[in-house]
């Protein structure tokens, strides 16, 4: 019995010698034009994400502006002002890291 079990498990096709799977190192990576578009797609993001933070914080700051709590509204603003800037400068460094990148292997193509 013991037998059959291992012969049976031997005789299995191993997925490593199989010449149609690719190991990590083989896959490739994604085009110039690709890797671009994803850094415009981040810089998009990022300032979505600003925008969206400067919003938010503009209308906790209205609600409390309107509630009467002055200091609350004035650090809600500020808040939502550096959650923004946060934000768009993060989006705008990702997408621009991405972009140059792309251009990098463009360059690399032609030379």
């Amino acid at each position: 019995m013991c037998f059959w079990l291992a012969f049976s498990a031997w005789s299995q096709s191993n997925p490593d010698t199989n010449p149609t799977s690719q190991s990590k190192e083989e896959k490739h990576k994604p085009g110039a034009a690709r890797e671009m578009g994803a850094g415009a797609g981040a810089i998009g993001t990022g300032a979505a994400k600003g925008t969206g933070a400067a919003a938010k914080g503009t209308a906790k700051g209205a609600a409390d502006l309107v509630t009467l709590h002055p200091v609350d509204a004035g650090v809600s603003v500020g808040k939502g002002a550096a959650t923004a800037g946060k934000d768009v400068t993060v989006g705008a460094a990702k997408g621009t890291g991405k972009v140059t990148k792309g251009i990098g292997r463009v360059f690399k193509k032609l030379f």
